[in-house]
């Protein structure tokens, strides 16, 4: 039995969106191999005049002297195929997000192949377009999957709290970035806190009204953190990276802290191959100190990889 997840979000969105396409290209391909399977010369679907340029083809005067051939293809590659994707999609398995995915390039290279031998036209094209659409929203969806899917137990981590000469700040959205906040507080012991917003940050609107701030490089409101900052002998601000900038609520925490930090490392989530030293300076000039320390950290649906940083 494959594991199955809670409804939530993107992730749905996008299993029902291939959940459509997998029942519209399958039903499809069914149909349209049962008209060449009934009538073997095509006539059902105005085909007949289509079988010269098969002839490109190898064994050509053997498979493709009728529609026999190409309607049992069809019914295999893009028919039964795309339906046993959209029964485990109902099921909610992730196989059915990764079948899904596949059979839209699947699509794509048999489309392909019609674009060697018939002459460019609008059918061809349509489905080129919507294995395209097909094969994009599996990727997105098995990534929502695996973003959904991500969690760790804060209880793990029993040392947090333990040291209250050191602080970990963070604010994280995914959960992402909470986890290495985390990490490096149960080595050293600190104390930790979590940035909250009062913008709406979680969910689909929440990504997007997030892009929103990013895009514009603004300042989100956040709830003014009860804590005196100078007694912190060393505070770690761990921050994700929002559009190649310093994430909204970190931005707004680091306005609000300028001038009480004696001490501080920096800490970047993000999902690229690049290290965002300027960052490291932009949060230096908010703050008005010199970091100590700075650590770039690539995330990918929860695969953690340290980037090198120019010191």
């Amino acid at each position: 039995m494959g594991r199955q997840i809670k409804t939530h979000n993107r992730y749905d969105a996008g299993r029902k969106a291939l959940i459509f396409w997998t029942l519209f290209i399958g039903l499809g391909a069914v149909v349209g191999a049962s008209c060449m399977l009934i009538k073997p010369d095509g006539s059902i679907m105005q085909m007949h005049g289509l079988l010269p340029y098969f002839q490109v083809l190898p064994f050509s005067d053997i498979l493709f002297s009728d529609f026999v051939f190409s309607g049992l293809a069809l019914l295999a590659v893009n028919g039964i195929t795309n339906l046993i994707a959209a029964f485990l999609l109902f099921k909610r398995r992730k196989s059915g997000v990764v079948l899904a995915m596949v059979f839209g390039v699947t699509l794509m290279l048999w489309i392909c192949i019609q674009f060697v031998i018939f002459p460019m036209n609008f059918m061809s094209t349509a489905y080129f377009i919507f294995g395209l659409a097909q094969a994009v929203t599996g990727y997105a969806t098995l990534v929502f999957y695996k973003q959904e899917q991500f969690s760790f137990d804060e209880k793990a981590y029993g040392n947090v709290g333990s040291n209250r000469d050191k602080l970990v700040i963070y604010f994280s959205r995914m959960g992402y970035t909470k986890k290495v906040a985390y990490e490096v507080a149960q080595r050293s012991g600190a104390e930790i806190y979590q940035i909250r917003c009062k913008e709406l940050t979680q969910g689909t609107k929440g990504f997007w009204w997030c892009g929103r701030y990013a895009m514009h490089r603004w300042q989100m409101p956040i709830e003014t953190p009860d804590l005196d900052l100078s007694s912190y002998k060393k505070v770690v601000i761990c921050a994700p990276i929002w559009v190649f900038w310093l994430a909204a609520p970190m931005y707004s925490f680091c306005k609000q802290a300028a001038g009480k930090i004696q001490r501080a490392d920096y800490i970047v989530v993000h999902r690229m191959n690049r290290s965002f030293e300027e960052v490291a300076k932009g949060m230096d000039s908010i703050l008005g100190i010199k970091h100590e320390d700075f650590i770039s950290i690539r995330c990918r649906t929860g695969r953690y990889k340290r980037i090198e940083v120019k010191q």
